[in-house]
C-alpha cells in the first residue's frame, strides 16, 4: 500500500534542497504607537495607578471590608504592637478576621505567635479594649484560636520588610 508522495502523513524537517519560507519577524515598531515619549507614558501610568489606588468601592456598608467602621477597627488594631517583635499585630498576621455585625459589634478572630507567649493573657483583652473604643462600635468580642497555627507566612510584606525578611 504505497501512497503517492503528495500525501504526507507526518511533518518532518524540510529536505536540504527544499526552499523554506519563513514568516516575517515581528518588530516593536509595528506594535507600538510612537506618538508618546517615555516620560509621557510613565506620567499617564502614574496618574492611572494613583486614581485606581484612591478609588473607594461604592455602596459599601460601614461594617464591610473597605467600609469606614471596618477600616477604623483595623486602624485601631494596627496600633497594638507585639512586645517581642517591633511590628503591629495586624501586619504580623495575628489577626485572622475582623467582622462587624449589623448591631455594630466587632468580632475579632486572632492568634498569638505561640501558646506560651508572655502576653497570652493580656493581648486578647487589649485587642478587645482597642476595638471597643472605636467610635461607632457598640461592643467587641475576641476569639483566640490556635488553628491554623501562626507562621511567618502570615505576615504582610510591610512586616517582612520591617524585620529584614525581604
Amino acid at each position: 500500500m504505497n501512497k503517492p508522495a503528495e500525501e504526507k502523513q507526518f511533518v518532518a524537517a524540510p529536505a536540504p534542497n527544499e526552499e523554506v519560507v519563513k514568516p516575517p519577524r515581528a518588530r516593536v515598531e509595528d506594535a507600538v504607537d510612537n506618538d508618546e515619549t517615555p516620560a509621557e507614558k510613565l506620567e499617564r501610568k502614574r496618574d492611572y495607578l494613583e486614581g485606581f489606588l484612591q478609588k473607594k468601592p461604592e455602596n459599601l456598608g460601614a461594617g464591610e471590608p473597605g467600609g469606614e467602621l471596618y477600616e477604623a477597627v483595623v486602624a485601631a488594631l494596627k496600633e497594638i504592637y507585639d512586645p517581642e517583635i517591633p511590628v503591629n499585630i495586624y501586619d504580623l498576621g495575628l489577626i485572622y478576621g475582623v467582622e462587624i455585625t449589623d448591631e455594630a459589634d466587632a468580632i475579632i478572630t486572632m492568634t498569638l505567635t505561640t501558646p506560651h507567649c508572655p502576653v497570652a493573657e493580656s493581648m486578647p483583652g487589649e485587642v478587645e479594649l482597642r476595638a471597643s473604643s472605636v467610635p461607632g462600635i457598640r461592643d467587641a468580642e475576641v476569639s483566640l484560636v490556635w488553628d491554623p497555627p501562626w507562621g511567618p507566612d502570615k505576615m504582610s510584606d510591610e512586616a517582612r520588610l520591617e524585620l529584614g525578611m525581604l
